[in-house]
C-alpha cells in the first residue's frame, strides 16, 4: 500500500509551488508575459526585472508546476497620497527604475498578474491573490491597489460607455476577463482611469482603479526617531581671520555648532578649505609645502568634529580639508554625523591653480550618504559645475545637495551659485551652498575670498518664486538656517508642471560610471 501511494504522488499531473520569484526565473516569466501581453508591449527586460527584484523582492510571486514559472503577480509598496487617484502606471512603475517603491508606505500596488493560458482553468490568479493580501496584512498596509485593464469592452464600445460597461460586468450582466475575475476577489472600483495604460487598445485605454481594503490594518506611529520630512539646515558663511593655534580654530567652530544646533537644525555646513588660516602657522614659504603641512591637521579636526557631532547632536559637513598620503594630496569632504559614525567625499575635478600651486589630485569614487534626515550628496566647489554627478546622485534618489567651495572673485562665484542653481532644477532636489569671506594676507593663493551662500530649490508653484530658499549677505559672517519640505520633492515628482527626472529619454542617451582598476 505504502509504495502505490509514493507511486502515486510521483506521478500526478501537477505538483504546484507557491515562492517568492528570482532571477533565474525571468526566461520563463517573460515566455508568460510576452504571450499574456503581446498587444502591450510584452514582458519587461531582464534589466527592469531585476530592478524590481532588487527594490521588493518579498513582492515578487509565482506559482511553479514541477519546477517551471506557470503564474506570477508583481507588487510595489508605495506611499499613496504620493500619487492619489489621478495616476498612470507608468508613473507607478517609473519606466522600469521602480524608485517609486517605498518601503514606508502604506499600499501594496499590484503592478502585474500574469499566468500561462494552459494553467487558466486552476483558478491559480486567485491563489496569488490571496497570497497578495496575506501579505498586505503581514506589512500591515492599508490595502492593495491596482489598476485593471478592462479587455472585453472592445465589444462593446460603440454601444456602451465605459461606466455602464462596468456597472453591467459588476451586476453579472456581462463578464470580463480582467475585471469579474478581480471583483470576484474583494476588489471594488474606485474610479474610472483614462489613459491609464495608453497601448491598451482593447480596454480603449480606459482602466478600472480598483481597491482592496485591509480590515485588519493597525495605524502606527513612531513615538521617536521617526522619518522626517522637515529638515532644518545651517549654513555658515565662515569667515577667514587669523589663528593663534588650532585651539583657538576649534573654538570658533565649536561656536558655529553650538549657535546653529540650538535652533534644532539637523545638519550644518562650512565651506571648502574652512581651516586654511593654519596655513599661515606652518611657516611654509612655498604654497605646496603649507598645505602639505596643513593636511596634517586633518585627521584630529574630523575626530573633533565627530565630538562636536555626537556633543550637539547635529550632523555637520565639515567643508573641506586637505588630505595627503601615499605623496599624494586631495581635497575631501567629511560628514561627521551625530551618532558617531562618519564618511567622506573627495573632490573629483582640481582647478588649474588647485593643479598648478599645490599639485592636488581628484579623487576616483562619487558617494551618496545615507543619514537620518534622508539621503544627500556633497560636492566639492569645482564639481558642481559638472552636471554629470548630480545627475549621478540624483539617480541615487538624493534629496539635498550639499556644496561647499572656496572662491576669489564674483565671478567665480557665479560660476558655483548659477550651477547649483541648475542642479537643483535639473534633478528635482534642494541644494544648499556655502563659502569663505574675508582675507588672509599671508596665506598665498588663499588671500581674497568671495561668497553669497544660499539654499536653492527646484522652480515650481509650491517652491519660492525665484527658487531661492535663503541666502547671505554677500561677503558678511553669518549663518543662515533654513527648513526644507521633502514632501514637496515628491510632489513635484510625480505632479509637477515640468518632471525632469521622469521625462529623460533613456531610450536615446544614458550616463555610466567608468570604474577604475584601483576601486
Amino acid at each position: 500500500m505504502s509504495d502505490k501511494n509514493e507511486e502515486s504522488t510521483e506521478h500526478t499531473e501537477h505538483k504546484l509551488l507557491l515562492r517568492q520569484l528570482e532571477l533565474k526565473d525571468y526566461n520563463e516569466v517573460k515566455e508568460i508575459m510576452d504571450t499574456v501581453y503581446r498587444n502591450i508591449d510584452g514582458a519587461w527586460s531582464r534589466k527592469e526585472f531585476s530592478n524590481l527584484l532588487k527594490k521588493f523582492p518579498e513582492g515578487q510571486i509565482c506559482i511553479e508546476d514541477k519546477g517551471k514559472v506557470v503564474a506570477g503577480a508583481l507588487s510595489l509598496i508605495v506611499d499613496y497620497a504620493q500619487y492619489g487617484d489621478k495616476h498612470t502606471y507608468e508613473q507607478i512603475v517609473d519606466r522600469g527604475t521602480f524608485k517609486t517603491h517605498d518601503p514606508e508606505g502604506d499600499t501594496l500596488y499590484g503592478i502585474d498578474v500574469f499566468v500561462h493560458p494552459e494553467y487558466r482553468n486552476l483558478r491559480l490568479g486567485r491563489r496569488l491573490y490571496d497570497a497578495r493580501k496575506e501579505m498586505c496584512e503581514n506589512l500591515n498596509l492599508r490595502g492593495i491597489i491596482a489598476g485593471g485593464r478592462i479587455p472585453g469592452y472592445k465589444d462593446y464600445a460603440n454601444k456602451l460607455t465605459p461606466a455602464k460597461y462596468i456597472e453591467m460586468v459588476r451586476n453579472k450582466e456581462l463578464s470580463d476577463p480582467v475585471l469579474s475575475f478581480q471583483l470576484s476577489n474583494e476588489f471594488h472600483v474606485r474610479k474610472i482611469m483614462k489613459n491609464y495604460l495608453p497601448d491598451d487598445t482593447d480596454s480603449r485605454a480606459y482602466a478600472t482603479l480598483l481597491e482592496w481594503v485591509n480590515v485588519y490594518f493597525e495605524e502606527k506611529e513612531k513615538l521617536i526617531g521617526g522619518k522626517k520630512t522637515i529638515v532644518r539646515i545651517g549654513i555658515v558663511q565662515w569667515q577667514m581671520r587669523a589663528v593663534k593655534s588650532l585651539e583657538d580654530m576649534m573654538q570658533q567652530i565649536e561656536f558655529f555648532v553650538d549657535t546653529v544646533s540650538s535652533y534644532k537644525s539637523d545638519i550644518v555646513v562650512f565651506p571648502e578649505f574652512f581651516n586654511a588660516p593654519l596655513m599661515a602657522l606652518t611657516k611654509e614659504d612655498s604654497p605646496s609645502e603649507a598645505i602639505r603641512s596643513m593636511a596634517e591637521y586633518t585627521d584630529e579636526i574630523r575626530e573633533r568634529m565627530i565630538h562636536l557631532a555626537l556633543s550637539y547632536n547635529i550632523n555637520i559637513i565639515a567643508g573641506s580639508m586637505p588630505e595627503y598620503y601615499d605623496n599624494k594630496l586631495y581635497n575631501v569632504s567629511y560628514l561627521c554625523r551625530r551618532d558617531g559614525t562618519y564618511d567622506k567625499q573627495y573632490k573629483l575635478h582640481v582647478t588649474p591653480d588647485e593643479s598648478h600651486y599645490w599639485g592636488m589630485r581628484g579623487g576616483h569614487k562619487l558617494k551618496i550618504f545615507d543619514t537620518d534626515i534622508g539621503k544627500i550628496g556633497i560636492l566639492i566647489c569645482y564639481d558642481v559645475e559638472f552636471p554629470e554627478l548630480a545627475r549621478m546622485l540624483s539617480d541615487m534618489d538624493m534629496k539635498i545637495l550639499f556644496v561647499p567651495f572656496w572662491t576669489d572673485t564674483k565671478n567665480a562665484y557665479l560660476r558655483v551659485r548659477l550651477c547649483s542653481q541648475a542642479r537643483a532644477i535639473e534633478n528635482e532636489c534642494y541644494v544648499a551652498i556655502t563659502g569663505s569671506v574675508g582675507n588672509l594676507p599671508k596665506v598665498e593663493n588663499m588671500d581674497i575670498q568671495y561668497s553669497q551662500s544660499a539654499v536653492f530649490s527646484p522652480s515650481d508653484f509650491a517652491f519660492p518664486h525665484d527658487a531661492v530658499i535663503a541666502e547671505a549677505t554677500p561677503n558678511t559672517e553669518m549663518t543662515l538656517i533654513a527648513d526644507l519640505d521633502l514632501n514637496l520633492l515628491k510632489d513635484l515628482n510625480t505632479a509637477g508642471s515640468v518632471r525632469n527626472l521622469k521625462d529623460r529619454r533613456k531610450d536615446l542617451y544614458n550616463l555610466s560610471w567608468v570604474t577604475r582598476k584601483e576601486d
